[in-house]
C-alpha cells in the first residue's frame, strides 16, 4: 500500500458530499473542486522546511519564519487536474505549473501520455501532481514515470476520491511517491469508474459529455 493520508477535515469532508450530489451544477462543482484542492493542499505542503528570519513590524523587531529553499510546481493531469490549479495556487502563488496530457485507451484502459510541457528548472522543484480522482491508478504512474524521466526527486500526488485499486498501483509502481486524498471509496466499476465516485469529474468541471 502506497503512503496514503486521508485528509478528514470535517469541511473536506462536507464539501465532498456536496461534490457527489449529481444535481450539483457545473459552476458550484468547479468551485468544490478548487475549494477542496486548498485544504488538501494545505496539509500536503505541511512539510515545507521553514527558516527563522527577521522582520520589524510597527512594534519590534520579530525572529519569524518563512518557507526555506525548496520550490514547488504543480502539474495538473489534463483535462480533469486543471480544476485544482487555481486552489493550490491560491496557496502557492509563486509555484510554477507543467501539464501534462494523458488518455485512457477505451479498450484496454491503459494510460497514454500525448502532451507534456514543464517548467524549465522542473528537475530543482518538488512536484505535486494533481487529478480530481485516482482510479486505475494508470494516469497517475505515468504521469509519475515522466517527471521522474526529468530528474525530479520529490513528487507527491494529490487527489480529492481514491479508490483502492488505485492507491495499490501507484504504491507497487512509486512507493517512494506520498498520495494525499479526501476520501478513499468502495472500488471501481466494470466501466473503471470509482464508485460511488462523482462520476466524469472532467465532464462535470467543465459542462461537457
Amino acid at each position: 500500500m502506497a503512503n496514503l493520508h486521508i485528509i478528514s477535515h470535517p469541511l473536506v469532508q462536507h464539501k465532498i458530499s456536496l461534490l457527489r450530489d449529481k444535481n450539483t451544477g457545473t459552476k458550484e462543482f468547479r468551485e468544490l473542486v478548487s475549494e477542496i484542492a486548498m485544504f488538501i493542499c494545505y496539509e500536503a505542503t505541511r512539510d515545507l522546511p521553514l527558516k527563522e528570519i527577521e522582520i520589524e513590524t510597527p512594534v519590534a523587531v520579530a525572529k519569524t519564519k518563512v518557507i526555506s529553499g525548496r520550490k514547488l510546481a504543480f502539474v495538473p493531469i489534463l483535462r480533469a487536474g486543471l480544476g485544482m490549479v487555481d486552489g493550490v495556487t491560491a496557496l502557492v502563488p509563486a509555484a510554477k505549473i507543467g501539464h501534462m496530457g494523458i488518455f485512457r485507451q477505451p479498450d484496454t484502459k491503459e494510460a497514454v501520455k500525448y502532451y507534456s510541457k514543464m517548467p524549465d528548472d522542473i528537475a530543482e522543484r518538488d512536484v505535486i501532481i494533481v487529478d480530481p480522482m485516482l482510479a486505475t491508478g494508470h494516469s497517475a504512474v505515468a504521469a509519475i514515470d515522466e517527471i521522474k524521466k526529468l530528474g525530479v526527486k520529490h513528487i507527491k500526488f494529490m487527489c480529492i476520491i481514491c479508490s483502492p485499486e488505485g492507491v495499490e498501483k501507484v504504491g507497487e509502481a512509486h512507493p517512494d511517491v506520498d498520495i494525499y486524498t479526501g476520501v478513499m471509496d468502495q472500488g471501481l466499476n466494470e466501466d473503471k469508474f470509482i464508485v460511488p465516485g462523482v462520476g466524469d469529474a472532467g465532464d462535470r468541471i467543465f459542462g461537457t459529455k
